[in-house]
């Protein structure tokens, strides 16, 4: 199946993996609570693999890849696929079944953090980031992706293996401290990876394995001559392996840049090009020394968004690329973890929307289509162009977006805001708070369904969620926050939910898209301009604000975010679109200060997230993503507290623009990483360029069941009060607490609380 002896070829570089109907994700939930046996989920994945592998052979790809299920995260899998225990796990791998061993690495438990979980390139999805150190060794263990192979074989299926390769597996993972050891770079432990891949592939030729996938994503971004030098050295070697399978090593989620020149220089067989982040001319590409004797998979389909493409423009776009590489195989630019399956499943959508989506289903059509007309030329029913589908358009929304000036940018000066604040609220130094969500308990998720359902009226679904917004506010008043919030009880999703109120947003009943783990969200679609119809949080806000008379805080997601968590039409620039979702963002904003609360936070966790992967277009990124925040929360008084939640990096120009946001106070994302944060704070403000308004540092992780003690929360704030002064310091978690329990909240909170308290009175000592 892998060789291609008639035409041009069709693939794709990966499928979603939670299975149609969320099959997965029940499943695992369900082990961990002890619900189901290991071999049950182990039955699970067998046939969601056994039904992906056969589905995608039936659509007339002549490749299908392998190897890309996993029970919790694929970078994870591959680090265990080649023996990257992290030392601190170490001591209980004996202990433990295989498969609950994984969990604890994924999940952690009180006494011992997961893994940390990072952002994957710009998407929605969140890896376990290994952990290597200098006592690291390596080791193949290759039993289920074998056991797939297998399996697939005995139906006549030959799968071509996808596995992480070396040097991105290395630069995404974190260095593990080893006491007593100085700092290393991961890159140096490539010489002892490398045998270890080597064998891999001795073993699939042996099985009868003809082509396998290596995926080397970090190399569509900056990287030094160093790590150049380090690919161009591991390539050279693994394509001149004595026994192997013919490579294919793909550059996803951008433009392969210097990878690219490497690779052709080398006895590498194909290199996958994503050509749908990053349209490569057919001239630029025929100057690529060596590329003519490479199979080039053109990525022209894209993972990364649910819109139809063009077939006229990307069918004319492939005969260009024939042209230079001959040996060419259709395909997708990236795999498609990132998008739903079907979108024929999704009934409430209209009709000129739905025509012009596809989910992953429909992508792998357009690629087997593709390929076909490429070999075939186009068929009749192609000649037949379907009707043009306009983008919805709403002249009130573009001519307000035209209407907007630079005041419209602007507030006062930080000083003179934060004089009327602290009139105003008088808040005590080192305020405790939290980021806005509380447990969505199993009653909450029950009213919503059985208000979907038509089995709760509006009035009896609004009495129960009242009733949790006033638990939530009693129990933070116990615990002694400062600044409290109304729990986001009414919410599924922070995007979703906002999605759900505007104009111009679509959403899906069973688009789910893995974040990681049992984790799954359903994106909005961005179909036309964007307003907002009525206030969409206010009464909510309002009546946590009437139970007590300590401040609530009004909870929106920013504009930024809102787009980078959503599929956005294309018809127009991104920065047209996020002034949109800005302009409703700002009605709701002032729309809340006028009902009386003085605090507003405007999340956007997705700023640092959306920076292009390469210099090239950051800082026009930068210009109209604060532009675009700013625009959204400038319509306030002096004395309304604007914040905002973020991702914190020692990037010097995105630490520049988040000072240029220019809210009250920015709470960062931190995790485990904490101790770096503080320092690269105290650096930044040392050297003139760090954050100088309040800063809220995340001293608790809250994707943890870990419950902080309070030595170690006084400890982290001390030091990050010495980073930003006690002034503007501000003590929180380092996100939302939706996905926790009760009784691991509450006492953490309580530690936050007391440690904040000590610092304060430290803090007022010294004064």
């Amino acid at each position: 199946m892998v060789n291609i002896t008639d035409g041009y070829g069709s693939s794709i570089l990966g499928y979603p993996r939670i299975g149609p109907h969320r099959e997965l994700k029940r499943a695992l939930e369900s082990y961990w609570r002890g619900g189901v046996s290991r071999e049950e989920l182990l039955e699970v994945r067998r046939d969601i693999q056994e039904r992906q592998f056969n589905e995608l052979a039936a659509t007339g790809l002549t490749q299908v890849p392998g190897n890309t299920f996993s029970f919790y995260d694929h970078v994870l899998d591959n680090a265990l696929l080649f023996g990257a225990v992290p030392t601190r796990f170490k001591p209980l791998q004996d202990e433990l079944d295989p498969l609950d061993f994984y969990f604890l690495m994924a999940r952690g438990r009180p006494d011992l953090p997961p893994l940390e979980l990072v952002r994957f390139f710009g998407t929605a999805y969140h890896y376990r980031q290994p952990e290597l150190d200098e006592s690291t060794e390596f080791s193949l263990h290759p039993e289920a992706l074998l056991d797939e192979f297998d399996r697939a074989m005995t139906r006549d299926i030959e799968l071509r293996p996808v596995v992480l390769g070396p040097l991105s597996l290395l630069l995404l993972s974190k260095a593990g401290h080893v006491p007593g050891a100085a700092e290393f770079d991961t890159l140096s432990l490539l010489d002892k990876l490398l045998p270890v891949y080597e064998q891999l592939f001795e073993i699939l030729a042996k099985r009868g394995a003809t082509c396998v996938q290596l995926d080397e994503p970090c190399f569509t971004s900056d990287r030094s001559p160093a790590e150049l030098a380090a690919f161009e050295a591991a390539y050279q070697r693994l394509s001149t392996s004595a026994l192997r399978p013919r490579m294919l090593v793909t550059g996803q989620y951008g433009d392969f840049g210097p990878a690219l020149t490497i690779l052709a220089g080398t006895h590498v067989e194909a290199i996958g090009l994503d050509l749908a982040s990053f349209r490569m001319s057919p001239q630029d590409l025929a100057k690529v020394p060596g590329i003519r004797r490479k199979r080039l998979y053109a990525g022209v389909i894209s993972g990364l968004n649910v819109w139809r493409a063009d077939r006229y423009v990307t069918l004319s776009y492939l005969n260009e690329l024939a042209e230079v590489c001959p040996d060419l195989v259709v395909s997708t630019g990236t795999t498609l973890l990132h998008v739903p399956y079907d979108v024929l499943v999704e009934y409430d959508i209209e009709g000129n929307v739905a025509d012009r989506l596809a989910f992953a289903k429909q992508k792998v059509g357009e690629v087997v289509s593709l390929a076909k007309a490429l070999t075939e030329g186009p068929s009749e029913k192609w000649r037949k162009r379907p009707t043009e589908v306009h983008f919805k358009q709403k002249h009130a929304v573009r001519q307000r977006v035209y209407a907007v000036t630079p005041d419209m940018r602007a507030r006062e000066p930080y000083e003179v805001r934060r004089e009327a604040q602290q009139r105003k609220l008088n808040l005590p130094p080192v305020p405790a708070t939290t980021l806005g969500s509380f447990p969505q308990t199993t009653r909450i998720r029950q009213a919503r369904y059985d208000l979907g359902q038509g089995r709760l009226s509006d009035e009896e679904y609004r009495k129960k969620i009242e009733a949790e917004i006033e638990a939530t506010i009693r129990l933070q008043e116990d615990i002694g926050l400062d600044v409290l919030v109304h729990g986001e009880h009414e919410r599924n999703d922070m995007v979703q939910h906002f999605a759900e109120l505007l104009d111009g947003f679509a959403t899906t009943r069973y688009g789910w898209v893995q974040v990681y783990g049992s984790r799954c969200v359903r994106p909005p679609i961005i179909y036309g301009d964007v307003s907002r119809p009525a206030p969409m949080s206010v009464d909510w806000i309002t009546y946590a604000q009437s139970l007590t008379d300590k401040p609530v805080k009004g909870i929106v997601t920013g504009p930024v975010t809102m787009v980078a968590r959503s599929f956005v039409r294309q018809d127009q620039p991104l920065y047209e679109t996020a002034d949109q979702v800005a302009l409703a963002i700002r009605d709701e904003v002032v729309d809340l200060e006028r009902a009386g609360i003085s605090i507003i936070q405007v999340d956007e966790p997705a700023i640092r997230e959306m920076l292009p992967p390469r210099p090239v277009g950051r800082a026009e990124y930068l210009r109209w993503a604060v532009g675009a925040f700013r625009l959204a929360t400038s319509g306030v008084r002096p004395e309304t507290q604007i914040h905002t939640h973020i991702n914190y990096s020692g990037r010097l120009e995105v630490v520049q623009a988040i000072e240029q946001l220019d809210a009250d106070v920015t709470a960062l994302v931190a995790t485990r990483s904490i101790e770096w944060v503080l320092e690269a704070l105290k650096d930044d403000f040392a050297s003139g360029h760090g954050l100088s308004h309040g800063v809220g540092p995340g001293v608790y992780e809250s994707r943890s069941a870990r419950i902080p003690d309070i030595d170690e929360l006084d400890e982290l704030l001390t030091a990050a009060a010495e980073a930003v002064t006690p002034e503007r310091l501000w003590a929180n978690p380092d996100g939302g607490l939706k996905t926790r329990h009760y009784w691991q909240l509450e006492p953490s909170l309580r530690n936050l609380v007391a440690a904040a308290r000590r610092v304060r009175r430290r803090a007022t000592v010294g004064e």
